[in-house]
């Protein structure tokens, strides 16, 4: 026999049926009612008579506020002097470190105790009277908004316009002791480095002054007045070679030697002997013209042999006194009668021998020149050394001297590197509404604080079903 399956009773029915269960069940007494509210009546009591109390008897307070805001970019310079140096000046962006926050430190700055004093005596309050500013940083920027309070508008413009006047100055402080400082540490490195040049020239001066020796440009003269020397060395000595072997080809082709063509040049230059000669070689023509015809013994013969031979003794005397050399000598010479051109020859063999004779003594001179110098050489080039060293180091200290005066001179242009600009972005207000007390806010502080107290109440009341609840054996 089949039995009938029970009715379907909707989840919704059964949700229901048990919280009425759970209500009848729980529902206490009328004497709990009474407990229950009296205990809820203290609590609610305070919180909407400290709501009413505040509303009623809390003074009265304006907010004056302020923004300031510090751009973010970095700044940088750079000094090119030539012959000189170089110097290069580069700021960072404030907010380029990660471990350092301008606006953090500007926070700090503005509650610290000297800006809020400087604030107060610029206000005419007590400084002990004087607030400190609500401050708040916004996010992902660089603004900082500052909230000043007082009883009254005109009291809270006041003390912001005093905060603003007292913070600028502290920054301006702060600028001018690091400039003051840098100065000073940068005064005492510009004197090392002066000190420095000064022993460099110095140094440079003494060795000039004890070598003669001024300049690189000098040592290279010197060098090139020795090369100029050894050319003309072997120029003489071409000139030299040139005048002996033509003095030799002369001497050769004239068949004479040399002081024999100054011998016949000295003698053709006297005008007795010139004359002697003369009528010695016409006496002498007419003798061998004659004795074609005559006779030796015949009386013209005689006359002409006793006049030629007159004629060459005076020659002989004449030409002994002229020459220095003996009377034979002279009578042997075979160019007594020399002519004209071999006169021009002889002049020329001569000439020769004078400029070989200058060549060789400017030769002379110009070999102990150069040998002069060139043993001076080695210590001319360690000169020329030890003065390149000691211009070098004069150099690099007049260098690093003016990089560093031009260093100090960029490096005060710049005076936002430690602390940043700061601009006010929005002025000091003048609040035009009271911040407190607000009576929206406080009521709806108390509503708060009121569902907060029932529901506490709430889970004192229901604490025994769900005791049982969550703990169905105890």
């Amino acid at each position: 026999m089949e039995t009938a399956a029970p009715p379907q009773i909707p989840a919704h029915s059964r949700f229901l049926e048990r919280v009425w269960i759970v209500v009848r069940d729980g529902l206490p007494s009328v004497g709990r009612y009474k407990r229950y509210l009296v205990a809820l009546a203290g609590p609610m009591a305070v919180i909407w008579g400290i709501t009413f109390a505040y509303i009623l008897f809390a003074p009265d307070r304006y907010d004056s506020r302020m923004t300031l805001i510090l751009p973010g970019t970095g700044v940088g310079g750079s000094l090119n002097l030539e012959s000189i140096g170089q110097a290069s000046s580069t700021t960072a962006s404030a907010f380029s470190s990660p471990s350092l926050s301008p606006t953090e430190n500007y926070k700090r700055l503005l509650t610290s105790d000297i800006v809020l004093r400087d604030a107060a005596k610029r206000a005419g309050e007590e400084q002990g009277a004087f607030p400190k500013p609500s401050i708040k940083l916004i996010d992902q920027t660089n603004l900082i908004e500052v909230a000043m309070p007082a009883g009254d508008p005109v009291a809270a413009q006041a003390r912001m316009r005093a905060l603003e006047a007292a913070f600028t100055q502290a920054l301006d402080t702060l600028r001018a002791d690091e400039a003051d400082a840098r100065e000073s540490a940068d005064a005492a490195r510009i004197a090392e480095l002066e000190s420095k040049v000064d022993e460099a020239q110095k140094a440079l001066l003494d060795f000039q002054g004890e070598t003669g020796l001024v300049s690189l440009d000098q040592f290279a003269g010197r060098v090139s007045a020795l090369d100029q020397l050894k050319a003309s060395e072997r120029d003489r000595r071409v000139q030299l070679q040139e005048s002996r072997a033509g003095a030799g080809r002369l001497a050769a082709t004239l068949d004479i030697s040399l002081p024999q063509a100054r011998m016949a040049m000295r003698l053709k230059a006297d005008p007795e002997f010139r004359n002697l000669l003369t009528r010695y070689a016409d006496v002498a023509a007419q003798h061998s013209e004659s004795g074609a015809t005559l006779g030796d013994a015949h009386a013209t013969m005689e006359e002409l042999s006793a006049e030629r031979d007159a004629l060459r003794t005076a020659l002989a005397s004449r030409g002994a006194a002229v020459s220095g050399a003996s009377g034979s000598t002279v009578l042997s010479f075979s160019d007594l009668a020399v002519s004209d051109t071999r006169e021009r020859l002889f002049a020329t063999l001569t000439e020769r021998d004078a400029s070989g004779a200058g060549h060789g003594a400017a030769l002379a001179e110009l070999r102990r020149q150069i040998a002069e110098q060139s043993g001076d050489a080695q210590r001319q080039v360690e000169q020329a050394a030890r003065l390149a060293d000691l211009l070098r180091d004069l150099r690099v200290a007049e260098a690093v001297f003016s990089s560093a005066l031009a260093r100090l001179d960029t490096n005060k242009s710049d005076p936002f590197a430690s602390y940043p600009l700061v601009q006010i972005l929005e002025a000091p207000s003048y609040p035009r509404a009271k911040s407190a007390p607000s009576p929206l806010l406080a009521i709806l502080g108390a509503l708060g604080a009121s569902l907060l107290t029932l529901f506490g109440f709430l889970l004192i009341w229901l604490r025994q079903p769900i005791i049982r609840k969550l703990l169905p054996n105890a």
